[in-house]
C-alpha cells in the first residue's frame, strides 16, 4: 500500500513537470500572438503607489514648515535624520530633489503599499532591511512634512537640520 502510494505520488509529479515544461518555446511562437505578462505592479511613472499624482507646489509656506518640523520629530526622527545619516531608515537630505512631491506623499501615507509596488522603494526597503510603518499621518501632515523636507533641502529659509 505504502509503494503504491509512492507510485502514484512521483507519476503524479512527472504528469506535472511534463505539463509544466511544455509551453511557447522561442522557436516555435512565429504564428503564436505575443503574451503579455499580467502583474499587479504600476508603471513606474515616479510618483509612487497612492492617492497622490501629479502634485505642483506651491510657492513655499514658513508656517506649514514649521508644523512638518513638529510632525518629524513626533514621528519621523526615531527613523529618520535629515542629514545623509542612516539610522533605521535612510537620511532624508536632498530627498526633495531625488524624489517627486508625490513620491514623498505617497511614501509618508501608503508606505507598505508602496514598498510592495513602486520600484524605488523596494530597492530602499532592501537595502535599509526594515519596513517604513504607517505612522497615522494625515494627508494635511503629510504636506507639512513635505514642506519641512524641502525646507531643509534649501527650498525655503535655512533650518537647522536634526
Amino acid at each position: 500500500m505504502k509503494k503504491s502510494a509512492l507510485l502514484t505520488a512521483i507519476a503524479t509529479a512527472a504528469i506535472f513537470l511534463f505539463l509544466n515544461s511544455c509551453g511557447n518555446s522561442s522557436a516555435d511562437n512565429s504564428n503564436t500572438p505575443a503574451q503579455s505578462m499580467v502583474t499587479d505592479e504600476p508603471k513606474d511613472d515616479g510618483q509612487g503607489v497612492g492617492k497622490f499624482k501629479d502634485v505642483t507646489l506651491a510657492a513655499f509656506d514658513a508656517k506649514l514648515a514649521e508644523q512638518g518640523k513638529t510632525i518629524f520629530e513626533a514621528k519621523c526622527s526615531a527613523c529618520h535624520r535629515t542629514t545623509d545619516q542612516k539610522i533605521v531608515g535612510p537620511g532624508l537630505a536632498g530627498v526633495t530633489k531625488k524624489r517627486s512631491p508625490a513620491w514623498i506623499l505617497n511614501m509618508i501615507t501608503n508606505p507598505v503599499e508602496m514598498t510592495q509596488k513602486d520600484p524605488a522603494a523596494k530597492a530602499l526597503l532592501e537595502e535599509h532591511l526594515t519596513q517604513m510603518t504607517f505612522q497615522d499621518v494625515s494627508d494635511s501632515d503629510a504636506k507639512a512634512l513635505l514642506e519641512y523636507l524641502r525646507q531643509v533641502d534649501g527650498e525655503g529659509p535655512a533650518q537647522a537640520s536634526n
